[in-house]
């Protein structure tokens, strides 16, 4: 709903992410954008009603990913906010002054049937991921990955124990990295046997460019406005 990358024409791009899923016990809300009234308007033009939600899951303290949770907010409070515990006070008390309900999580959580949030991951910069279970392996939704893709990979696989990774979706921050960094990074994927990358936001254009030469059975085009059914 939220990205640099354009897949919709309609829609608005802006630095930051975030995205919608809709599970059968839930409609998750996994990060907010840089930018409340576009992240609104990039909702409205895809048809999505704001009280569909009921969940926010936001990955990391960084306004990119955060930025829109105020606007949003003001349209639904009437939601579960799901963020790190290391999260500034000041910031979680202001979920609270508009009335939604906020829960603090520093390990991996199941928050539905199948829906997983690995729990704080980092050092300098601490970030959660969704991890979701399917009939296929396991879905991976980053927000930036500042952790490491491995690392939370690595950690997805051991939550839903099931060795296999069907896909990884969301910001892989590799936009500031090397050739040799980004190719390190493609051939972990194919080591780790990921059936699908779908790489956004912070990947970097050469990044999506190795994933679509080396990984092209595997690599899904996405950005603002994509749509994918996980079965």
């Amino acid at each position: 709903m939220y990205d640099n990358y354009s897949y919709d024409d309609r829609l608005t791009l802006g630095w930051g992410f975030a995205c919608l899923v809709r599970h059968k016990q839930s409609t998750i809300l996994f990060d907010t954008g840089s930018e409340g009234n576009q992240l609104l308007s990039n909702m409205k033009k895809l048809g999505i009603a704001y009280n569909e939600i009921d969940t926010v899951v936001l990955s990391h303290f960084h306004d990119d990913h955060t930025g829109g949770l105020d606007s949003f907010l003001e349209q639904n409070n009437n939601v579960w906010v799901y963020v790190p515990q290391s999260f500034p006070e000041t910031f979680k008390k202001s979920i609270s002054d508009r009335g939604a309900k906020i829960v603090e999580i520093s390990e991996n959580t199941q928050l539905f049937d199948g829906v997983f949030t690995t729990g704080e991951l980092g050092t300098d910069l601490i970030e959660q991921s969704l991890v979701l279970s399917t009939s296929k392996g396991g879905v991976v939704i980053t927000g930036c990955a500042h952790p490491g893709i491995v690392r939370i990979i690595r950690k997805a696989q051991a939550i839903i124990h099931d060795d296999r990774t069907h896909l990884v979706i969301g910001g892989i921050h590799l936009f500031r990295s090397s050739s040799l960094e980004v190719e390190s990074v493609v051939n972990d994927f194919i080591r780790f046997n990921v059936e699908r990358v779908s790489p956004c936001h912070c990947s970097g254009d050469e990044s999506r460019r190795y994933f679509n030469n080396l990984c092209k059975k595997s690599y899904i085009e996405c950005g603002a406005g994509f749509k994918m059914l996980i079965p």
